[in-house]
């Protein structure tokens, strides 16, 4: 058996990871999601030379140097476009985008709303961590109101957008929701995401330890979420509080509510159903903590995707055609231009 027959070997967590040096603050959660990525791409089955990570810019954007893969770090909330283009030119790349809540939704809103509505077969990782760290702080557009940051001193007066909201209203296909800190759930949200044909949009709560520390530790501390986190498993009832309480949809008001199941009494309580949109806007819409944080895979179903359909496009309009480039070059309206002294044709 020659070298080029021979069955190639399965990767391991650190032949994803590159050389060069982490460099987020300590205690960043970036690095919990790094890890994340790294343990769970053995178990995907990818391999490093055919994987692309492409950035923005924000902390979360320094992402692609830590992955042994390939990597494209662009411009200010261009990674959706650039992704767009390096997918459609390499169809067999697996393509994953890593931005923040300020790079994907504000400057690159515009740019995350057509990926999301095209369905490019690619996996969106928004890291959230409602502020912008990169530039020292700043509010950002998740930002809740009333932070105080140095561009609002008195507190932001502005409605947060709601990055799975806007993924769901964009007509994002696939939306789930983790948190930094949940590394036995990550890797299975992650696989989920990578095994969907179209974007995969992944929102992951991460702690910014110097310009927005613990701004989700009234759900995210370990020794309160059964009360504040309901993890979501499609065709399984909703339930959450060690299965004391579960979340139900109330007919009349067409409400989420939530209901006591301390009897063991689960007839009101909604089955999850991760192909029911409208039951996924109720689960992306529910506020802590009068609710607890939807997390898991919240929306998933499949639609074909932007490569797919162009490629279909482009097979039907071609079949049976011979390629002419010089037929090409004169088709329609030509003129022929002469010298001012050559005289009539």
């Amino acid at each position: 058996m020659n070298e080029m027959t021979k069955p190639v070997p399965a990767t391991r967590p650190e032949d994803w990871a590159s050389d060069q040096e982490v460099r987020w603050c300590p205690g960043c959660g970036d690095y919990a999601i790094l890890k994340a990525v790294q343990r769970t791409m053995p178990e995907l089955g990818a391999r490093p030379e055919t994987t692309v990570f492409i950035s923005g810019i924000g902390c979360s954007s320094r992402f692609p140097y830590y992955m042994e893969t390939y990597g494209f770090h662009t411009i200010h909330g261009r990674a959706p476009a650039i992704a767009t283009g390096v997918k459609l030119a390499n169809p067999e790349l697996d393509v994953w985008i890593v931005t923040g809540d300020g790079d994907g939704l504000s400057i690159g809103g515009n740019h995350m709303l057509h990926l999301l509505r095209r369905n490019l077969d690619c996996q969106v990782l928004l890291f959230n961590n409602e502020i912008y760290g990169l530039t020292k702080g700043q509010y950002s557009p998740t930002s809740r109101v009333g932070t105080r940051s140095p561009s609002t001193p008195w507190g932001s007066v502005e409605r947060p957008v709601f990055p799975c909201e806007f993924a769901l209203g964009a007509g994002a296909r696939f939306i789930a929701r983790v948190i930094d800190t949940a590394q036995k759930q990550m890797p299975d949200v992650l696989k989920r995401a990578y095994r969907h044909k179209g974007t995969s949009f992944v929102e992951i709560y991460q702690n910014c330890v110097v310009y927005n520390d613990g701004v989700f530790e009234d759900f995210t501390d370990k020794r309160n979420a059964a009360n504040t986190q309901i993890w979501l498993e499609h065709g399984k009832p909703m339930l959450f509080a060690n299965g004391t309480k579960g979340l139900a949809v109330n007919r009349e008001t067409l409400r989420m509510e939530v209901v006591d199941t301390s009897d063991g009494d689960l007839s009101r309580v909604t089955v999850h159903d991760e192909t029911n949109k409208a039951i996924a806007k109720m689960l992306v819409s529910m506020r802590f903590p009068e609710f607890p944080v939807a997390l898991g895979v919240i929306f998933c179903d499949p639609r074909p995707n932007f490569g797919e359909a162009l490629e279909r496009q482009k097979t039907e309009h071609t079949q049976g055609l011979v390629a002419d480039l010089d037929a090409l070059l004169r088709k329609g309206p030509s003129w022929e231009v002469r010298p001012q002294d050559a005289g009539p044709a």
